[in-house]
């Protein structure tokens, strides 16, 4: 066992944990940040997908010792002072879900994808998402979110509270 002290959410955080672990389950069971699921444990499916220094990673795979001195953000820490984010908003004024499982992972990837380029091309967009799968078979919703992000068309932020 060994101490691992990470940023979660814009919260100092600490686990005392084997090295090995994976991230979700240290997520999941010991940090209580269920939002983040379990799709297949072997980063396939990218349902467990956080954002690791900025960048999405699959968390089922992802050793803990990976996330020693890091950020990362699940998708609870998305929202910002009570606001959906950008993305979650446009997922919903698409209707880009049905069951949910494969929603935060979808959206952090695109959370991801649009900050580090804020128009990108439609090939742009299905490059950034491929490998998540929807069960549902979403995929023409989840790609119009994504465009409507990325074309401005959101609606007015909804605050949550």
């Amino acid at each position: 066992m060994a101490i691992f002290r990470f940023t979660v959410n814009g919260q100092e955080r600490k686990v005392d944990t084997e090295p090995e672990r994976p991230l979700l389950e240290v997520l999941r069971e010991d940090l209580k940040l269920t939002g983040t699921k379990y799709g297949c444990g072997e980063g396939q499916c990218r349902a467990c997908t956080v954002l690791l220094d900025g960048k999405p990673i699959v968390s089922c795979v992802t050793p803990v010792r990976t996330a020693a001195g890091k950020r990362i953000v699940t998708i609870e820490g998305l929202a910002e002072g009570g606001r959906l984010h950008r993305v979650q908003q446009a997922f919903i004024d698409e209707g880009a879900m049905q069951c949910g499982y494969c929603t935060s992972g979808m959206v952090l990837r695109t959370a991801a994808l649009l900050d580090a380029n804020p128009n990108p091309t439609a090939a742009q967009v299905i490059d950034a998402l491929d490998g998540s799968l929807c069960r549902c078979c979403g995929y023409p919703r989840i790609l119009a979110a994504v465009r409507r992000v990325a074309d401005g068309k959101t609606r007015a932020e909804v605050r949550h509270d």
